[in-house]
């Protein structure tokens, strides 16, 4: 177990052991002190209220860590060393070519668990925790898609996962899937992005003109003592079950609610950028086959988005279908960013006809180039 599991929970009991210790040492020593009663009785109750609270924050530090311990030690799939770091992978089906699912920032593996069971009716389906995120071994900066892409290439081989693959990304997954494809072209059969981020997309006018300032240092290191401190746990975010998902699924991806990625993203936010500039000029990839997957825009203007940021989300999905000449765009009826959680039914149906489109059982498309609604 690593710093955050082990030390800083400690670290909070010790804390409140030692606060209740204080606390009551000074309770004892009210009774000799010549104070006014009232004085000796608001100190009192204020003294055993601060104790009650240490006391609280430190057992229930305790017992998150011993509920993440245990959540922790049994990591579905398989773990492999990369270069000497552990990396997760979880494969289930059979058949070629296999789907690698590639989660967007803040999610592992897990978030997948609702469409990866369909999908291996089809053929073998592995989602993959990158580093930092799920069971895998987070690693220093830079976070970038060239490193990333390099990881997973070598957690493939260690996994023997071999011929063309299929890459599934999910938001900016979507920018790692096309470095892998530009530096791997002959392990890739296919690309399916999944409202897919896209290269430099940060300094595009429009989102610059509504940027998203995301937590202060300081209210990260708050949110981190909130859940080391097992907070989440509290509030009933660690059982919190997902539409769609399996009860095992369904178990796992609540829990993993409680596991602090902030670190993780941290990394690959900061290395945005750079993951832009060494895919801005990736592809076209020919007649690779891709199929694309994009949010409502009305669902996310009913929501509050700003319209011209919409539009430039759109516009950006829209653009991906320049990818290739096999190219064809979905947009997910009533979705908003997480396709595969709110429209899960889309996603099972059309990657499995994408999967026999490549193998040649089933009819190509007549309609490349298109954009649907469905």
């Amino acid at each position: 177990m690593n710093f955050g599991y082990v030390l800083i929970p400690v670290l909070f009991v010790l804390m409140g052991i030692l606060i209740a210790w204080l606390v009551a040492r000074r309770l004892l020593s009210l009774r000799c002190r010549s104070y006014p009663r009232w004085r000796k009785a608001a100190e009192g109750v204020v003294l055993s209220l601060l104790a009650l609270a240490a006391l609280l924050v430190a057992g229930s530090s305790a017992f998150n860590a011993i509920a993440l311990y245990r959540f922790r030690h049994s990591p579905p799939g398989q773990t492999f060393l990369v270069d000497g770091h552990a990396m997760r992978i979880d494969c289930s089906g059979s058949g070629s070519p296999a789907i690698i699912l590639d989660a967007g920032l803040g999610n592992d593996g897990l978030i997948w668990g609702g469409v990866q069971p369909a999908l291996a009716k089809t053929t073998r389906v592995c989602s993959y925790d990158r580093a930092g995120f799920g069971w895998s071994d987070a690693l220093p900066p830079p976070r970038d898609a060239d490193h990333i892409a390099t990881e997973l290439h070598g957690l493939l081989a260690a996994a023997h996962i071999t011929g063309p693959v299929v890459l599934m990304g999910h938001s900016i997954a979507g920018i790692y899937i096309r470095d892998y494809a530009t530096r791997y072209p002959k392990n890739v059969a296919g690309l399916v992005f999944v409202d897919a981020s896209t290269p430099w997309q940060n300094r595009n006018r429009i989102f610059k003109a509504h940027p998203d300032p995301g937590p202060s240092r300081f209210g990260a290191l708050l949110k981190k003592a909130a859940v080391v401190a097992g907070i989440p746990r509290l509030l009933g975010e660690c059982s919190r079950t997902f539409p769609g998902f399996g009860v095992q699924a369904a178990k796992l991806q609540a829990e993993d609610q409680c596991h602090d990625r902030s670190a993780a993203v941290a990394g690959e936010l900061e290395s945005f950028d750079r993951s832009g500039e060494e895919t801005v000029h990736t592809g076209p990839y020919g007649t690779l086959p891709i199929l694309i997957f994009s949010q409502d825009p009305a669902r996310t203007a009913a929501q509050g988005e700003p319209m011209d940021v919409v539009m430039a989300w759109n516009q950006m999905q829209e653009n991906l279908k320049q990818l290739s000449t096999r190219s064809r765009r979905i947009i997910a009826k009533g979705s908003t960013h997480y396709i595969q959680g709110n429209r899960p039914d889309l996603i099972e149906r059309e990657v499995p006809k994408f999967i026999e489109q490549i193998r040649g059982t089933a009819a190509q498309p007549t309609d490349y180039g298109s954009t649907q609604t469905n």
